[in-house]
């Protein structure tokens, strides 16, 4: 599809959209916090470039969601948000409770593993997150959500090659006292007590909010043999933020959270059959045997079932705290800091294959912290805005994990014990220089371009020790250890350095103070690295040329992206509409595939720079208030993401996107074509001092494959999932119920591809439809 249809379409499209009188409650330029709700002409104001803007005002790709929206879609979390902004999808990390793994237009991290990057980035105040372990975030004391689509690396911290996250914490009032709680009820006997309050210390100079939230539901998974019930919530988040005036132009905001989780497992369904196999005597062959069918206990109906015993569930420690320095210099430049410390600790157990069967049950226990350093000089002249900017991040990350697999292998039809622990570790450290200026060569036309230079090292170590044994008799025993098992001169190569410059330039046009028309071109880069499941020499041979090679490292992934698109608000803000077009190239796109015969019985789990990725697409948002009271929304991404090259690099694979070398079979993962969502709101008075509202939204997500190289197991058909509520709000108390999935719609929202160890192939799927009341103050 050339530019010249991509626009033609995103005309139709948004002319459709407006006619229609459906469009986002993600309010482009709706209240930005629910202090202002009141006021429906108000603008959000974002940070989406680090300084505060009109969103209209802003020439890139973002969608705003405040507090009341989020409560309303019943976002608690950030998974709440899924189907709620343009080609966004969220994934729940692969059999983790706490775990989040973003895709924007198509892009996110290749796996769940601590070692990979993820290609969104998540911040808070600020505040990078470096891994997905952690990141489903609770959004119980947030002002808004921003989520910026494309590239985002001339002023966002790393890896922000597919989009960031930015969550913006509420902060406490210098001079008023603020509070609000509240108590939900719900279907599998959810029971969520949130509460915050902001007070001020010194009037006008020190001030205080403290936030909380106990989150708890039963399981909606059962599992048939025991009665157990999995999938279940049990989560404890605070949050406390201190913020000072030191002078009239010198303010310190000091903040801390803790995040505590304890579930039982999250648990998949098998889509495929699992295979075992059988060695002879001598153990120069072995016979493969079904371990057990797909789909055991016939269509999905919230039924799975585990090997794990009691006590074998998923615990998360997560806090942090960070300070952030603003000093006005003077009257247009302002001087921030922002020095972060995180303390991640995950001990997490896994049934990847979701049977009775011991086949896919590992234990994986990680220890992660980091800190990091950044430094902004933030400009707001007549003419000229943006910001320089220096950044540093430290990170260190360790796990110990453990594979069982009891099930898999068996001696002459003698059942066999397996056990694989691992130890790794990983170094990173990254520095980065960046600068964004903005710069108005009329009062209508403004010019902006930016550049950013990354330079990051990663030091990698791990070892891995594989034990099968007949009884209390060992069989066999093999350890590789990374890189010391490796041949010369690969055996010393434990670091590797990467860097590059990633420019962006944008030129806007505003016709009118509320409309904006832009063009931006924008490169982004993903850092490379270690493959974190490297167990042997063949999970780093790739076929290269015929020739069988080992490739130690995989290399970062970089695109251009080209974005055309137009904002505007109307009618006193009673309309809002917000359009863009889009193509991105991307070059050395990073897959980890499965499959690849390495020896008799098992496979490799190569990392691949399969080649080049182009993702164009369409993204369509828009806000009317026809009457007093209505609020109609919609949203609309069209993604059409195609592999232009794929070297597949394994050997024998048992599934290839290139089996030929000539024809690429596959399609891009987690790229749906169509993701659309329609809300509607009407509030009725009643009386002097209170109000009804009643409104719902449908949210539509198109078929997408969850694994890379397409298992047929792991494909999404496709889904639509409504979602209403109503709400009475009086001076300072309000009540809502609300239902979600009103169809009770069957829908799955990620994929496990593990076929090289047993043909395992796992989905997991989204709730059912579940019911809850809450019940709140604020004053």
């Amino acid at each position: 599809m050339n530019a010249h249809t991509l626009l033609c379409r995103a005309s139709l499209i948004a002319s459709a959209m407006v006619s229609l009188t459906a469009m986002p409650a993600l309010a482009q330029d709706a209240p930005a916090d629910a202090d202002t709700a009141a006021d429906e002409g108000a603008p959000i104001v974002v940070i989406a470039r680090r300084i505060e803007e009109k969103i209209t005002d802003v020439p890139i790709a973002i969608t705003a969601l405040a507090q009341a929206q989020l409560e309303k879609q019943g976002a608690n979390t950030l998974a709440g948000i899924q189907g709620a902004v343009p080609n966004l999808n969220v994934v729940q990390g692969r059999g983790s409770s706490s775990s989040a793994n973003l895709f924007i237009r198509g892009i996110g991290q290749p796996d769940a593993l601590q070692t990979f990057d993820p290609a969104v980035g998540i911040y808070v105040d600020g505040v990078y997150f470096s891994r997905i372990q952690g990141a489903l975030l609770n959004l119980f004391d947030v002002q808004r959500v921003e989520v910026l689509r494309g590239p985002q690396g001339t002023l966002y911290g790393k890896n922000t090659i597919g989009g960031a996250l930015n969550v913006v914490a509420k902060k406490p009032d210098y001079d008023t006292l603020k509070g609000e709680a509240a108590f939900t009820y719900g279907d599998y006997n959810e029971t969520t007590a949130k509460g915050y309050i902001s007070a001020p210390l010194v009037p006008g100079s020190v001030a205080l909010s403290l936030a909380g939230i106990y989150d708890n539901r039963d399981g909606i998974v059962t599992d048939p043999l025991t009665g157990k019930k999995y999938n279940d919530r049990n989560n404890a988040v605070g949050r406390g933020i201190l913020r000072a005036k030191a002078s009239d132009s010198v303010e310190l905001v000091l903040s801390a959270d803790y995040t505590k989780q304890r579930n039982d497992l999250t648990l998949g369904y098998a889509t495929a059959p699992l295979i075992g196999f059988d060695y002879n005597a001598t153990f120069t062959a072995a016979t493969p045997f079904v371990i057990g069918a797909a789909e055991p206990y016939g269509p999905y109906d919230y039924k799975a079932s585990t090997s794990f015993g009691p006590g074998k569930g998923q615990q998360l420690d997560h806090w942090g705290v960070s300070g952030t320095i603003n000093i006005d210099l003077n009257d247009s430049v302002q001087l921030s800091s922002i020095t972060a410390y995180r303390r991640l600790l995950s001990k997490n157990y896994v049934d990847i294959d979701a049977t009775q069967a011991q086949l896919g049950d590992v234990f994986v226990d990680v220890r992660q912290h980091q800190f990091s350093q950044e430094v902004q000089l933030k400009l707001t002249a007549d003419k000229l805005k943006g910001v320089l900017g220096a950044y540093y991040l430290n990170e260190h990350i360790n796990s110990h994990q453990e594979a069982y697999a009891n099930s898999y292998l068996r001696y002459v039809g003698t059942p066999l014990n397996f056990i694989r622990t691992i130890d790794d570790e990983q170094d990173t450290k990254s520095y980065a220089a960046f600068g964004q200026l903005t710069y108005a060569l009329t009062d209508q036309l403004s010019l902006t371009a930016g550049l950013r230079y990354t330079h990051e090292t990663k030091e990698y170590f791990r070892t891995t020790t594989a034990t099968t044994s007949l009884g209390a008799t060992p069989i066999i025993v093999s350890t590789f250890t990374f890189p010391n098992s490796l041949p010369a001169p690969y055996n010393t190569v434990q670091s590797v350095s990467f860097d590059a410059w990633t420019p962006m330039a944008s030129l806007s046009y505003k016709p009118t103070e509320n409309t904006l028309f832009y063009v931006s071109a924008s490169r982004g880069f993903k850092s490379g690295g270690f493959n974190g499941r490297a167990n042997s020499l063949g999970d780093l041979t790739q076929s290269v040329g015929g020739s069988n090679v080992l490739v130690t490292t995989f290399k970062p992934e970089n695109v251009w992206t080209y974005e055309a698109g137009f904002k505007g608000t109307f009618a006193d803000g009673r309309v809002s509409v917000a359009a863009d077009v889009f193509r991105s190239d991307y070059k050395d796109f990073q897959a980890r595939v499965g499959g690849g015969n390495t020896g008799l019985t098992g496979g490799s789990f190569p990392v691949l720079n399969a080649g080049k990725l182009r993702i164009q697409g369409i993204e369509f948002e828009g806000m009317v208030r026809p009457w007093s009271g209505m609020t109609l929304t919609a949203s609309m991404g069209y993604l059409d993401a195609k592999y232009l090259e794929f070297n597949d690099g394994r050997r024998a694979p048992a599934f290839s996107c290139n089996p030929t070398g000539t024809k690429i079979v596959c399609q891009p993962a987690f790229a749906p074509p169509i993701t659309f969502r329609a809300g509607a709101e009407q509030r009725f008075p009643i009386g002097d001092s209170a109000s009804l509202a009643l409104g719902g939204d449908i949210r539509f997500v198109d078929k997408h494959w969850l694994s890379v190289d397409n298992r047929p197991g792991l494909f999404e058909d496709g889904y639509a999932v409504g979602n209403v509520y109503a709400q009475v709000d009086f001076d300072k108390f309000y009540l809502r119920g609300m239902v979600k999935n009103v169809s009770d719609a069957l829908y799955k929202t990620d994929g496990q591809e593990f076929s090289s160890v047993g043909n395992i192939q796992t989905v997991y799927f989204g709730d059912p439809r579940t019911w809850q009341v809450t019940v709140g103050v604020k004053f």
